[in-house]
Parts: C-alpha cells; structure tokens; sequence
C-alpha cells in the first residue's frame, strides 16, 4: 500500500500523446476525510483503534489523499495551509503506525529498537521538500514543522498515541481556523489535571514533561516558561498563582496508547 501511496502523488497519465498532470494536484485543505474519521473515531482525545481496524478505507483514502499532493501546488500554499498538512500528517500515519502494529498497548512496543515508531521511514511525502524516498514521525515534527514552522504550540497538537500526550481532536486542523484551534489546544492541555496541575499549598506546578524536553522552544516564544504556561492557563489558576515564582515538578510520561 505504501508503494502505491508513493506514486500516486508522481503519477502522470498520457492522452492523445501529450503528458497531463494527473488531477489530484487540486487538494482538499479542509480535510474533509480526515475531519469526519476523527468525528467517527475519536472521542474526548481517546481513539477507538479497534474499530479503525475493522474500517480501514477512511484512513487509507485520506492518506492517499496527502499522499498526492503535487510539489508545485504546495510551493504556492500559505504558511497556515502548510502548517495544517504536516500537522494533520503527523496524527494520521501516527495512527497508521499503531494499526498497523495493533492490537499493542503502547507505541513503543513497536520495533527492536527504542524510538522505532519515530524512526521508521514509511511516509511518501518527501517530495514536497524537493526530497525522494520516504519521510518519518520524526522528520515531520523535527525536521519539517519545528524547522521550517517553528511555533511552540505544535507540541500542543502533535499526538504521539499516548495518555500523556494532548489530547487528540475529533476534527482535522484547518488553514483558515489554525491559530484558535492551537490556542484551544493549549488550554485543554493545560486544563488536563492529569497532565498539568498547581499545588497551591507548595506552590508547585505539576507539569508534563514536554516543557521540559522542548524547553528551547516554549523559552524562544516568551520571557520564559512560567510566563509561556500561564497564557494558557484558567483564571482560578492564575489567580492562585498570583506573582509567586512557582516550582516545576516535571511529570512522569505515560507512554500507554491512547485508545479505549
């Protein structure tokens, strides 16, 4: 399947002697595939993976459809339609990853080797960055969005298929809604008490271990981390937190699926 991905984006058909580009260059930037799978699928950030396996079509076809997408009609997109593929890309083959390791309770079960998931070079998209072969999990978040499109709210939309990461949406990130739905993604992150949470006794901030991995990037978007938290916290935490200068207890991922 994955070969026939591969080509379906390069495929050229000829008619009445002459070279036509093939017709699915004209792409769908409101993910309606994608939208109504995750509609289907998805529910309060939990994925029924067994019924995605019985009902393989929706994915395929959408990542065949991103599979498509023709080098010279990307090159001319806006930054947010661009930034809304390689999102939306990242969560769907994520899911493909794990179906097609499933039933498994967590996606580092996958591969000999730690990190195999990530590693594993199985998307065909290269070709939208002038490249050949096939793209990773981890060249899409690293190399592709963190790179070309730093922002440091990907990290409150990119799903690894565990319980510790943010929730994933029940619809597809879109062009034209990107900045609400981030900023939305943000507040529920931050809104997870299983995830995220203040001791106002201790004053310790309780929080996931994705700002401490990417700190880099939530300190070059602000004056620091504490400030960076608090854009997308609740006022009653806010106003606990008052201008205490709060400890950061960095959480223990749960790396188990995210799945019922």
């Amino acid at each position: 399947m994955t070969r026939f991905l591969r080509l379906a984006g390069l495929f050229v058909a000829l008619l009445g002697g002459r070279a036509i580009a093939a017709p699915d260059c004209q792409f769908d930037h409101s993910h309606a595939r994608w939208n109504a799978l995750l509609g289907n699928f998805v529910k309060g950030g939990v994925v029924d993976y067994a019924g995605l396996k019985k009902a393989p079509a929706a994915l395929e076809a959408y990542l065949a459809e991103l599979s498509s997408v023709c080098p010279a009609a990307y090159s001319g997109w806006t930054k947010q339609q661009k930034v809304a593929l390689w999102v939306n890309a990242y969560n769907a083959w994520t899911i493909k990853t794990v179906l097609d390791h499933y039933p498994l309770k967590s996606v580092k079960e996958i591969g000999l080797l730690p990190g195999a998931a990530w590693r594993d070079r199985f998307i065909p998209m290269a070709s939208l960055r002038g490249g050949s072969g096939d793209l990773s999990l981890n060249d899409l978040e690293h190399e592709i969005l963190r790179k070309d499109f730093p922002d440091s709210r990907l990290h409150f939309v990119l799903v690894c298929a565990s319980k510790s990461c943010p929730e994933l949406r029940s619809e597809a990130y879109r062009a034209e809604q990107l900045d609400a739905q981030f900023d939305d993604a943000g507040r529920r992150f931050l809104a997870d008490a299983s995830k995220n949470s203040w001791d106002a006794a201790t004053k310790t901030w309780h929080v996931s271990s994705i700002f401490k991995w990417y700190a880099s990037d939530f300190e070059r978007d602000g004056p620091g981390l504490v400030p960076f938290l608090k854009r997308f916290t609740a006022e009653p935490t806010l106003a606990s937190l008052g201008s205490a200068q709060p400890t950061l207890d960095y959480l223990t991922y749960d790396w188990t699926l995210n799945g019922r």
